[in-house]
């Protein structure tokens, strides 16, 4: 059994009010309530250093910045758009690095665990492997001790983004167990 001392810090990586990956990320807190913290992404502006440099980082940027690195660990819950990475989700992870000193107090050796969900039929293969190199990048510490990559989400959710497949649900609890055993560390 997990400590419940662990924070792990969930982020979806898709605005969708139904979204598959949002509701993935419900899920795992659902199961692990004294864990998983969901911290949404919504409202952060497209990154400008022009911005930054005039405004500084915004306060819902540093909010989360100050979450993640107090956490034991971070999930990304990442959707899969056009064989990627989603912009909305890549643009929340470069704000979180401004200014650069802060990447290794955010980032550095944090346990990193991506997990994702779509409707076709690869899961979400592409985009995890796409966020190893931005994960070596940042120096975090990624999980390799499972992989969850859900496909064919249509028949996993309901019409709001809801789980309802208790094998997925069961595959998710075995993942996460691993995770948080791993951020525990």
């Amino acid at each position: 059994m997990s400590n419940e001392s662990t924070t792990i810090v969930g982020i979806s990586g898709s605005l969708r009010a139904a979204s598959y990956n949002a509701g993935l990320l419900r899920a795992a807190a659902a199961l692990f309530p004294a864990q998983i913290r969901i911290a949404p992404i919504r409202g952060i502006p497209l990154y400008d250093a022009d911005l930054e440099e005039r405004d500084g980082v915004p306060a819902q940027v540093q909010a989360l910045k100050d979450q993640i690195a107090a956490a034991s660990g971070l999930l990304l819950v990442s959707p899969e758009y056009n064989n990627a990475i989603p912009g909305v989700m890549k643009n929340a992870v470069d704000w979180l690095t401004r200014p650069s000193e802060d990447i290794a107090r955010v980032f550095g050796d944090k346990p990193v665990a991506v997990i994702g969900v779509s409707p076709g039929g690869f899961g979400t293969i592409l985009a995890q492997n796409a966020w190893l190199s931005v994960l070596r990048t940042l120096r975090t510490r990624p999980y390799f001790g499972g992989r969850l990559m859900v496909s064919g989400a249509r028949k996993l959710f309901d019409e709001q983004g809801e789980l309802q497949d208790e094998e997925t649900r069961e595959r998710l609890r075995t993942f996460l167990e691993g995770f948080i055993a791993f951020a525990e560390g």
